[in-house]
């Protein structure tokens, strides 16, 4: 386990940038999609001062290993400890790909990061935090790993989204129990793809046929043309979710711990939702920068407060990047 300090009467701030998508060719100096990226980081990071930043995963595409380094170099410029999970497109160029992408990030100064047993995929980790020598927080940075294969009851074979294995669940128990007894009672877990929970979650909240195109957006509060009566939620849901598509059990694990009352993901691009689901707030990270597909709106950084009694709060850090696009298709 990777331990942070906190100083006491100080919030312990997290800065959580996901879906970055960067490619070599938007690297070029002067390129729209590399000015807009710098900023929306380098703002966010200037407004929110965090202690540490996180990464939840499709930090590049598959198979660019100068973008991977690029980003890996950028973060590593702020001085600020950060640490990354992989996505499914960080994922999708077998082990030997992934396992050098992970030997960059190790090879950083200050970036946190473990391979893990290769049997949990690439990037298992827990980071502590810790005021006075007291585990006020830890959080779960675990690899949703890319696709799923499943069999159906008729014995017919199916692929879906990744999500988190048996030996991953078994691990996570096992860490869990091991800050419990240190006295750790609050958890986060950050990933990249949604667990099945998210599909649940979302039905149970949101109003029936809303017509998103014409709901206006409202940042960060709960507004009743999209949620129902009661759910406390914030967010909007653009796209649907791209989770695993048969329960994977993680939500269940998670309440039996006891501890973990976060969950942040990345993934869905346009998705930012926030809804707290029998007692755990499953959470969409804001994605950062304009690369792959996003909405100029939804684009800047996820903010984690944490106090001596874990996370009080969290909230999307906005970066408004508008008077860099002349136009937008």
């Amino acid at each position: 386990m990777f331990v942070l300090p906190k100083q006491p009467g100080r919030d312990f701030v997290i800065l959580n940038f996901s879906d970055t998508h960067m490619k070599k060719s938007e690297l070029e100096e002067g390129h729209l999609f590399r000015q807009i990226f710098e900023r929306t980081v380098s703002e966010a990071i200037d407004r929110v001062k965090p202690d540490l930043i996180t990464v939840s995963g499709d930090i590049s595409w598959a198979g660019d290993d100068a973008a991977h380094a690029w980003l890996a170099d950028y973060f590593d410029s702020f001085g600020i400890p950060w640490a990354p999970v992989m996505g499914n497109h960080d994922n999708q160029c077998g082990d030997e790909f992934v396992s050098g992408v992970a030997d960059v990030f190790l090879a950083s100064r200050h970036c946190l990061f473990e391979k893990g047993a290769s049997s949990m995929g690439c990037g298992n980790y827990v980071i502590v935090i810790e005021e006075c020598g007291h585990p006020v927080e830890a959080l779960f940075m675990m690899d949703s790993h890319n696709r799923y294969t499943y069999t159906d009851a008729n014995g017919e074979s199916h692929n879906t989204w990744g999500r988190l294995n048996d030996e991953q669940l078994a691990w996570y128990q096992t860490q869990n129990e091991q800050l419990k007894a240190r006295g750790c009672t609050d958890t986060a877990l950050v990933m990249h793809m949604p667990m099945y929970a998210y599909y649940t979650a979302s039905a149970e909240a949101y109003r029936e046929n809303i017509d998103w195109a014409n709901l206006q957006y409202e940042c960060q509060t709960n507004y009743p043309a999209a949620w129902k009566d009661g759910v406390s939620a914030v967010g909007v849901e653009y796209e649907g979710i791209g989770a695993c598509c048969v329960e994977d059990g993680v939500f269940d694990v998670l309440l039996a711990g006891r501890t973990t009352k976060h969950v942040l993901v990345g993934h869905d691009h346009i998705n930012n939702w926030f809804i707290d689901h029998h007692g755990i707030k499953l959470c969409y990270s804001l994605k950062t920068g304009p690369s792959a597909y996003w909405r100029p709106f939804l684009n800047g950084g996820t903010v984690l407060r944490v106090t001596e009694n874990g996370i009080s709060d969290i909230h999307h850090e906005y970066v408004d990047c508008s008077d860099l696009l002349d136009t937008w298709t």
